[in-house]
């Protein structure tokens, strides 16, 4: 079903709110380690129904300095490192190629909640990364091996053709591999701010600044 939103309906915006009341934040409450603080949030989304508790923003940065953003899915906290998986010659993978600067932002709205995350991006091994896609379904593993990820292509026939190739082939005893170009990565973070809605908008940041191996922790205005 076509939902066309109308202009009685924009004119509406503008009222819609949320006012938080679920939790709040104050210094002696939280951990002086900014990744316990992290998991302990984490292991809270796993478990509140949120239906993609793993799903955060990735915003990476062209050469010309533009931003641009989609979500991705952590697979794996590493030595305190993010880890998320994708196409290396796609968009984020060639501007992360440039500048290895991220941010990450995780929202659960149920906690009333955001996570937001700077630091830099590394490859993970070719191990690490074949490892982990060889765990993954099949249709997943063929879905990664035959897409040009952001690149035009001609049709969505032509992506359904090589998939339904690929399924024959793995069918037959010929699995998919690895392909040179799909694999992940670890962003180690710099920076980390925790964020808790609460009501009349006043709510609570604190931001984790991490300088000569030790964090920082300080208390941000809403």
């Amino acid at each position: 079903m076509l939902y066309i939103c109308h202009s009685h309906d924009m004119k509406h915006l503008q009222n819609i709110r949320i006012d938080y009341k679920k939790a709040q934040l104050d210094e002696g409450s939280i951990p002086d380690e900014p990744m316990d603080f992290f998991q302990n949030w984490l292991t809270e989304a796993l478990h509140s129904g949120e239906r993609e508790p793993t799903a955060m923003a990735l915003t990476t940065v062209s050469p010309e300095g533009k931003p641009s953003s989609r979500i991705v899915l952590l697979k794996d906290i590493k030595e305190n490192k993010l880890v998320f998986y994708t196409n290396y010659e796609s968009r984020k993978g060639a501007e992360l190629e440039k500048n290895p600067n991220a941010a990450l932002l995780f929202f659960w709205p149920s906690l009333e909640r955001q996570l937001r995350i700077e630091g830099s991006v590394e490859r993970l091994s070719h191990k690490e990364s074949e490892a982990y896609f060889n765990s993954r379904p099949l249709e997943s593993r063929i879905g990664a091996s035959i897409s040009p990820q952001s690149k035009i292509i001609a049709s969505r026939d032509e992506l359904e053709h090589s998939f339904t190739e690929e399924i024959t082939k793995a069918q037959k005893g010929i699995p998919p591999v690895k392909p040179a170009f799909w694999g992940g990565y670890s962003l180690r973070p710099q920076s980390i701010e925790f964020w808790q809605g609460r009501p009349g908008r006043l709510h609570d940041r604190f931001l984790y600044v991490s300088k000569d191996g030790k964090w920082k922790k300080t208390r941000l205005a809403p």
